[in-house]
């Protein structure tokens, strides 16, 4: 109950005080969220200073367009741990975030269809029909679970996936909306024959053959990423032997001169992956930049380290 020298304002006082319409006054009051002081004798709701300063509260978390059910849940922890501001701010900042990427792809992607010839903007729009805004790395998770033995360990395919899966990146140049949306459609294109071809390692390692195989390619592609970077020739060395000792493993063998000679002929009739990497490349590099690594330039070089070693050893 208010006391006798607390100011009362009717609902119209209240929302021209609050700078708010009698309309939006009257919804918060009915929702529970306005405290009310007194009635009139008409039975009139009258509101004093608590209900100003609540109203011009709700009103501040509605600009943040905070929800209703939020605000609620705010209002009850006002005067106890103020975590439901806290929680409700960062999932708002949350959601602004992925609406901020979405409207940066959207931006690129009608870029990419304004500035590219007229003769193929009807090509440019399909092939953009096939992203989610933001775009989804799905498909492409699907396309190298289908490549990787059935059996896999599901913590080695996990680590697999995430070096060969390259992310959307959260500002995207026009380049990379479509280097992603070519990705996007050679992942989810029929594989020819019907069948996505597999490497022979997996038919001979098995499923925990090729488990040690991409732990240790990932360590290999990890010491062979900064000499790429600095553009250094292919050669021997400690990224070369992690390589070796990665199918070494895979194969249950040693790594000798013999076994070096034979893993280059079986690389080289292994089926080729290259257009996926130059795509995913060219998602992962800002226009202007020198190319990021990926696995696939990684395997390249080391593939041209191991002809280079074989050809000195002979």
């Amino acid at each position: 109950m208010s006391t006798s020298y607390e100011p009362l304002w009717s609902i119209g006082e209240l929302a021209e005080r609050a700078g708010a319409t009698v309309k939006t006054v009257r919804f918060y009051s009915d929702q529970g969220l306005l405290p009310e002081a007194a009635r009139s004798s008409g039975g009139h709701r009258r509101y004093g200073g608590p209900a100003l300063e609540r109203l011009q509260l709700i009103r501040s978390l509605r600009g943040l367009d905070l929800p209703l059910p939020e605000i609620r849940r705010i209002l009850e922890d006002e005067d106890a741990t103020g975590r439901a501001l806290e929680n409700a701010v960062d999932g708002r900042l949350r959601e602004l975030g992925s609406e901020v990427k979405i409207l940066r792809w959207r931006e690129a992607a009608l870029h990419l269809v304004r500035d590219c010839p007229p003769a193929q903007r009807a090509g440019r729009l399909r092939l953009l029909s096939t992203l989610s805004t933001p775009p989804s790395t799905a498909p492409l998770a699907r396309f190298w679970r289908a490549w990787l033995p059935p059996r896999m360990p599901r913590q080695a395919t996990a680590v697999f996936l995430e070096v060969a899966v390259p992310q959307p990146p959260d500002e995207p140049h026009p380049s990379q909306v479509l280097a992603f949306a070519r990705l996007n459609a050679m992942t989810t294109a029929p594989c020819p024959g019907g069948r996505q071809p597999q490497p022979e390692v997996h038919r001979v390692a098995g499923a925990g053959g090729a488990a040690l195989l991409y732990a240790g390619l990932a360590e290999a592609f990890e010491l062979a990423a900064p000499l790429l970077s600095r553009a250094r020739d292919p050669h021997p060395g400690e990224a070369l032997d992690a390589y070796v000792a990665a199918y070494a493993s895979a194969y249950r063998s040693r790594d000798t001169p013999d076994f070096r000679r034979s893993l280059a002929a079986r690389l080289s009739a292994e089926p080729r992956l290259d257009r996926y990497w130059e795509l995913a490349a060219a998602v992962l590099t800002p226009p202007g930049g020198r190319p990021r690594p990926t696995p696939g330039s990684a395997d390249d070089w080391l593939r041209a380290a191991l002809r280079r070693d074989n050809a000195e050893g002979a």
